[in-house]
């Protein structure tokens, strides 16, 4: 799960980006960073079944490629964490897809196939071994390409806040093998702010690539600087070296930032929805799956809760509000009714605690969760997705949309039922700006780092969060 406190760290160029020079890097290291999570899941599962004197049939393999569809690409490139962190980071995204693998053996009456006793000792050995593989690689690693002359040397041409970011996760993904040996930079000493690896000015640059055998240049100027750029590439072109222009955009805090291509034009996406392509296929499908296993299970509930609404106060027993959903369009949501009055104008007062507005029955149903319920429709209807940025009053998007730089974002999605704010404390009445500030970042945290784990994880954590009724009424 993604950290509470994550939100509040800067995030340039942001954690999807890192994600992205990680895996965009040309060269085995990338693919073997992507796919070292689900090698070592399978790994484990072929070595206890042959442990386990059982052959590797073709259950075993269906299993095999599930387990890896659920993990590919894998968390390897991320950063090198601090153990407790990475065993809680670990522990959690395992148990998000144990929950799925559990859900779909239910469903296709699979479990008998399966040794229990291999099954058991799987789902406890993985991620124990994940633990193993996460925090000795990001420390032998870098050592063993040294020793085998695999390591490539890098400078850097720009020593801004950039050039050093970049020289920062460099140095956090091993797997790269890749060692920055300094900068270069036109500016004075005296402005480059006691940096230790200053190797001169640009002009110095080609020939200590020449002199020195540099294998990667990044360089990492203001784009304002055409002209010097220009002049740079052109006396590189005798180089050997490979050479990457990390374009100032990063600075800024993007959301699903990647690099395409329209033709033979490259394109850069600075704000764009991570329900691309097929992403949006996955999470679509998830949701219908879902919703339509959860209202098949709450039924008989929900039919209780309808008559018990009914007979608590007059009134319907469906509230419907307007919200905005995907792209920023008006949507109906459906809801208990849990007050007294149905609120849907220019002006909408939050529930606070103790709200004279809340029937007794509403004021369970509020700290149960219950009456999101009916949000199962909207699902189903495309209006909402299970997990997404949860959608607020049209008169409170009005206001914020003013106060909070970045809010209409979160509408690049589906509102969910649940979210990342919600399991991380910001569920419930946000009374000051500062509150919704923190609910909004957790919303962009969940657009740039979406995965279907993700959201099983905020869903197994979200009934946690009911259970203990936090922050509902």
């Amino acid at each position: 799960m993604l950290s509470p406190e994550t939100p509040a760290r800067p995030l340039s160029p942001g954690l999807a980006t890192e994600r992205r020079l990680a895996h965009g890097q040309p060269g085995g290291a990338a693919l073997f960073a992507a796919a070292l999570d689900p090698l070592v899941a399978i790994g484990m599962l072929a070595a206890i079944t042959a442990l386990a004197g059982q052959r590797f049939d073709g259950a075993c393999l269906i299993l095999a490629l599930l387990v890896f569809a659920m993990t590919f690409p894998g968390s390897f490139a991320r950063r090198a964490a601090p153990p407790g962190e990475l065993a809680l980071e670990i522990a959690s995204g395992w148990l998000a897809v144990l929950a799925l693998l559990a859900l779909l053996g239910w469903a296709s009456h699979t479990f008998s196939v399966f040794d229990p006793r291999v099954l058991g000792a799987w789902a406890l050995a993985t991620p124990a071994a994940l633990f193993a593989a996460h925090y000795a690689l990001p420390r032998a690693l870098p050592r063993l390409l040294s020793a085998q002359g695999i390591e490539k040397t890098v400078v850097i041409a720009g020593a801004n806040e950039l050039g050093r970011r970049l020289a920062e996760r460099l140095g956090e993904l091993p797997l790269l093998g890749q060692r920055v040996v300094g900068f270069f930079d036109d500016r004075s000493r005296s402005r480059l702010d006691g940096i230790r690896d200053d190797l001169g000015t640009l002009a110095a640059l080609p020939d200590y690539v020449r002199r020195h055998s540099i294998d990667v240049i990044y360089v990492a100027l203001p784009m304002a600087s055409q002209p010097r750029i220009l002049r740079l590439l052109e006396e590189l072109r005798d180089s050997t070296a490979s050479i990457y222009f990390v374009p100032d955009i990063f600075v800024f805090d993007l959301i699903q930032a990647r690099v395409d291509a329209i033709g033979e034009l490259p394109v850069v996406a600075v704000c764009e929805s991570p329900f691309y392509g097929v992403n949006g296929l996955l999470k679509r499908v998830s949701d219908l799956a879902l919703a339509a296993l959860l209202l098949a299970v709450a039924a008989p509930l929900m039919a209780a809760i309808a008559l018990g609404v009914k007979l608590s106060s007059p009134g319907p027993v469906l509230f419907k509000q307007r919200r905005y959903g995907l792209d920023g369009r008006e949507i109906l949501v459906y809801k208990f009714r849990s007050m007294s009055v149905l609120d849907d104008g220019d002006v909408v007062r939050q529930a606070t605690q103790n709200d004279a507005r809340v029937t007794k029955f509403g004021a369970f149903l509020r700290a149960s969760s219950l009456d999101e319920l009916p949000q199962l429709i909207n699902v189903l209807q495309g209006r909402m997705s299970v997990v997404g940025p949860r959608p607020h009053a049209v008169a409170h998007n009005e206001l914020y949309r003013k106060l909070i730089r970045g809010y209409m974002i979160r509408h690049k999605v589906r509102p969910g039922i649940t979210g990342l704010a919600q399991v991380n404390g910001f569920r419930g009445e946000t009374d000051t700006v500062e509150k919704m500030k923190r609910r909004i970042e957790y919303d962009l945290l969940y657009l740039r780092n979406w995965s279907l784990v993700l959201d099983l994880e905020i869903l197994l954590k979200t009934f946690v969060v009911v259970l203990r009724r936090h922050n509902a009424y």
